[in-house]
């Protein structure tokens, strides 16, 4: 019989209890789950029949003597639970950001490598069925060889959305952490995974949010935006972060002999007029998918010259797992991938520290906007 994994939680929001029912539809044993406020993860433990509750978390480390730990925290609190979890010899499966910075992303992958314990990169979407549907149908030469991908969202995000970890860069806030990191899963798994070039601008269009007490679940935040935005006795923080990016990257693909050129093009605060979307182009054809994160339906373009719609292949739908809300269906997709591989059965590959490491210092790299030339000398 396998071992039934025993995991132990980090985080006690949206996050932190997404992981928890995922480890458990999968016959994994949460055994319990670290939070900063005493009254909350006492809360949460209860509601969920979590046996071991705490704010502690190298107590419960030895306590609990998980296998694996799942962090479900802002990405500015990753670092430390993640190196005392690997130092432990837990397996670890993370929610995107990674970390804070490449840096620090770096040396937990190599000390994940060191202690030889199995990692999780929780950037996820690329498990969405419209997105494996595309991938399928790239490698069968549906468009030919691709030459070129396009990502373009708009979330118009209220401004008025309460100060917090979204707004900081240190703790693991800005756009490029917690959307790029999913457009550029999505975009390699379909088309391949080595990155060649980079270049990029960001551009923080908030400059400040409204301090208010009491938010804790990143889902519930807007229930928090003040009523009186002008009330003279509001507090603000600033925020330091991008809220708009435009990327440019190029990927070397098996299925292409040139580097295929990817636009990443997100405005955070930004209306959208027409439908967010991913479009795979390619010499004989193209595949466009609705949604910023390919929700669907997913269209081909092909040798009749018109769009058709798509349906999804049954294989597909039969081996998603059965729940509605996207981040939690992809929560649950990647940890079964990652119980299977830790009970020693053969998985395909799925992303590890090594992906969020890279991803982490590709952020770093497009922080830093580097890539402008100054043109005013010409006439």
């Amino acid at each position: 019989m396998k071992k039934t994994v025993k995991v132990l939680v980090v985080g006690t929001g949206f996050a932190g209890q997404g992981h928890a029912e995922a480890f458990r539809a999968v016959g994994a044993d949460v055994v319990g789950i670290v939070g900063r406020t005493p009254a909350v993860v006492k809360d949460v433990a209860e509601k969920m029949s979590i046996p071991y509750y705490g704010t502690d978390w190298q107590q419960a480390l030895q306590e609990c003597n998980p296998d694996v730990v799942s962090i479900a925290t802002p990405g500015g609190a990753h670092y430390e639970p993640i190196k005392q979890a690997i130092e432990f010899g837990c397996h670890v499966f993370c929610d995107k950001p990674m970390t804070h910075s490449g840096e620090t992303a770096v040396e937990l992958y190599e000390l994940a490598q060191q202690k030889k314990v199995k990692t999780a990169f929780a950037a996820s979407f690329r498990y969405m069925p419209d997105i494996m549907h595309a991938k399928r149908l790239v490698a069968e030469g549906a468009i030919g060889e691709p030459v070129e991908v396009e990502c373009i969202s708009h979330f118009n995000l209220e401004k008025e959305i309460p100060f917090g970890w979204s707004h900081r860069k240190e703790d693991g806030g800005g756009r490029l952490n917690n959307n790029f990191t999913h457009k550029l899963s999505i975009v390699t798994s379909v088309i391949g995974d080595k990155i060649v070039s980079i270049m990029g601008e960001v551009r923080d269009d908030l400059g400040k949010a409204p301090i208010v007490e009491g938010v804790r679940n990143f889902k519930t935040r807007r229930d928090f935006i003040p009523k009186d935005i002008n009330d003279p006795n509001l507090k603000w923080g600033e925020s330091n972060v991008e809220w708009t990016y435009t990327v440019l990257a190029q990927l070397e693909s098996p299925l292409a002999k040139k580097p295929v050129s990817v636009l990443f093009k997100h405005g955070g605060l930004n209306p959208r007029f027409h439908e967010d979307h991913i479009v795979f182009y390619g010499t004989e054809g193209a595949i466009y998918i609705k949604g910023h994160y390919g929700s669907g339906p997913l269209y081909l373009w092909s040798n009749d010259k018109v769009w058709k719609e798509c349906p999804l292949p049954q294989d597909i739908i039969d081996d998603m797992p059965k729940v509605e809300n996207d981040t939690e269906r992809n929560w649950r997709y990647l940890i079964r991938e990652l119980v299977r591989d830790i009970q020693g059965e053969a998985v395909p590959p799925y992303q590890t520290f090594k992906e969020g490491s890279q991803y982490q210092q590709l952020i770093d790299v497009i922080r830093n906007n580097n890539n402008w030339t100054d043109v005013t000398h010409l006439q």
